[in-house]
C-alpha cells in the first residue's frame, strides 16, 4: 500500500535551515589520506584526535577497524566507546574529580589512556585505583615549549610523578602547540624536532629510573606534517584539525584554502542602504565562534571571523565577516558590491578561522560530495 504522505524532498544547500555546518566529504577524505600516508611513511602509528570532528562517522574514516583514537573530553570517550572504540587516549590533564567517570570506562572494557602532570594527581589516581582495584594506563605530560601544561623533560618532578604512579605509568606525551606561532615551514620543522627531542629525553630519563615507556606520543597537525621530521623513539602521532583544516592553518601554509572541508552555511538577512560594501548574514558568534586567530597573521591573511564562499564553495576574495553579534554577522567587501549582488534571501558559506570552536557550535554535519545536494547528516557529540 502506498504511503498517504508525499515523499520528503531531497535536501540541498538551498533548503537547509541556516546557519548550519556543511562538510565536503571528498575534501575530508583527501585530508585524512594525506596525514595517514605521511605518518605511515615515518614508521609510527597515527592515533587520530577526534576533538575537532567529534563524530563516529568521521572516526570510521579516520580510524578504520576501531583503531586507537584520541579525545579531549570524557564525554567524547564515552560516546566513542559506545560506538565500539576501545583504545582511547584522553589527552587532557585532569583532576581527581574525573576519576570516577574514567573508572566507568575501564570497567566497560575500554583501554583508556589518561595523562597527568602533577604529583598530587598521580598520587590521587594511584590511591583511587588501589581502592577500586583498577589499573590505569597513564602518561606524563611533557611541556615541549607550549607551556599549556606538563613538566619539562629535565624537571625533577618527572621522576616524582612516575614514582607516584607506580604500576599505572605507561609513558610520555606532548603537544607542540607553539607550532601555531611559527610563520614558515622551517620554523614549524624546528618546533616539530623540539617536540620529539623533549619526549625522547623524558623517556630516556624515566627508563634509566626503571620506568620504560610503552607510549611515546607527540602531536599537532602542523608538526606531524613537517618536512624531514625524524620520529625515532616515538610510538604514535596525534593530530586532529587536519581532518577539516581552517583559515589559520592555511595562513601558516600547512594546507590551502581549497583543503578546508567545513563551512558554515548562512543566509543574507540585511543590506544597509547607506553602506554598499556591507551586508548581514544570520551566522554570528554562536555559529562561527569568536575566534580571530588569523588576526595574528600578515594583514592579507586576516579573515576577520571568516572568509566568504559562494553556495558552491568557491572562495570569494575580498569578502570577510568583519563583525559578529550572537546571531548576526556583518560581511564587508574590500570594494563596493555590484548592484543586485547578494540579495536578501541569498546564501553564502563561511570558511572558519578555527575549525574546532566553529564545529563545536553545531550538533551535526550536512555532508555534501562537492555539489549542492546533501548525501548524509552526521551527528556530533558536544559538551563534557
Amino acid at each position: 500500500m502506498s504511503s498517504v504522505y508525499p515523499p520528503r524532498p531531497a535536501l540541498s544547500l538551498e533548503l537547509l535551515s541556516t546557519p548550519c555546518l556543511v562538510l565536503e566529504r571528498e575534501k575530508l577524505a583527501r585530508n585524512l589520506a594525506r596525514m595517514a600516508a605521511t605518518v605511515a611513511a615515518r614508521g609510527v602509528h597515527l592515533r587520530p584526535h577526534l576533538k575537532t570532528a567529534k563524530c563516529a562517522e568521521i572516526a570510521h574514516l579516520a580510524a578504520p577497524d576501531r583503531a586507537p583514537i584520541t579525545v579531549s573530553t570524557l564525554r567524547e570517550a564515552e560516546y566513542f566507546a559506545h560506538h565500539g572504540w576501545t583504545d582511547i587516549f584522553y589527552a587532557v590533564g585532569f583532576g581527581p574529580g574525573k576519576l570516577a567517570r574514567a573508572a566507568g570506562l575501564l570497567r566497560a572494557g575500554v583501554r583508556l589512556v589518561t595523562m597527568v602532570d602533577h604529583p598530587d594527581t598521580a598520587a590521587a589516581l594511584a590511591e583511587f585505583a588501589q581502592r577500586e582495584k583498577l589499573t590505569f594506563r597513564t602518561v606524563i605530560e611533557i611541556d615541549s615549549g607550549d607551556h599549556r601544561g606538563g613538566v619539562t623533560p629535565s624537571s625533577a618532578l618527572l621522576l616524582t610523578i612516575a614514582r607516584a604512579l607506580g604500576r599505572h605509568f605507561a609513558g610520555v606525551a606532548t603537544h607542540g602547540g607553539q607550532s601555531y606561532a611559527a610563520r614558515s615551514p622551517q620554523e614549524i620543522a624546528a618546533v616539530a624536532q623540539t617536540e620529539v627531542e623533549c619526549v625522547r629525553i623524558a623517556a630516556t630519563r624515566l627508563h634509566m629510573d626503571g620506568f620504560p615507556s610503552e607510549i611515546v606520543s607527540v602531536g599537532s597537525s602542523p608538526t606531524a606534517l613537517a618536512a624531514g621530521l625524524d620520529l625515532t623513539g616515538v610510538t604514535e602521532v596525534r593530530a586532529g584539525v587536519y581532518m577539516f583544516w581552517d583559515l589559520f592553518q592555511a595562513g601558516l601554509g600547512v594546507c590551502t584554502v581549497d583543503d578546508i572541508a567545513v563551512t558554515v552555511l548562512a543566509e543574507v538577512i540585511g543590506r544597509p542602504a547607506d553602506r554598499p560594501n556591507e551586508f548581514l548574514i544570520d551566522a554570528g558568534s554562536f555559529a562561527l565562534s569568536k575566534d580571530t586567530a588569523t588576526a595574528a597573521l600578515p594583514p592579507e591573511k586576516n579573515a576577520g571571523y571568516g572568509w566568504l564562499c559562494d553556495l558552491d564553495g568557491r572562495h570569494l576574495p575580498g569578502l570577510r565577516v568583519a563583525r559578529t553579534w550572537q546571531e548576526h554577522g556583518l560581511v564587508v567587501s574590500d570594494a563596493p558590491l555590484p548592484a543586485g549582488s547578494f540579495p536578501i534571501g541569498s546564501r553564502v558559506r563561511v570558511l572558519p578561522n578555527h575549525a574546532c570552536p566553529t564545529a563545536a557550535a553545531h550538533d551535526r554535519y550536512f555532508v555534501t560530495t562537492g555539489d549542492r545536494g546533501i548525501v548524509a547528516e552526521w551527528p556530533r557529540v558536544n559538551g563534557w
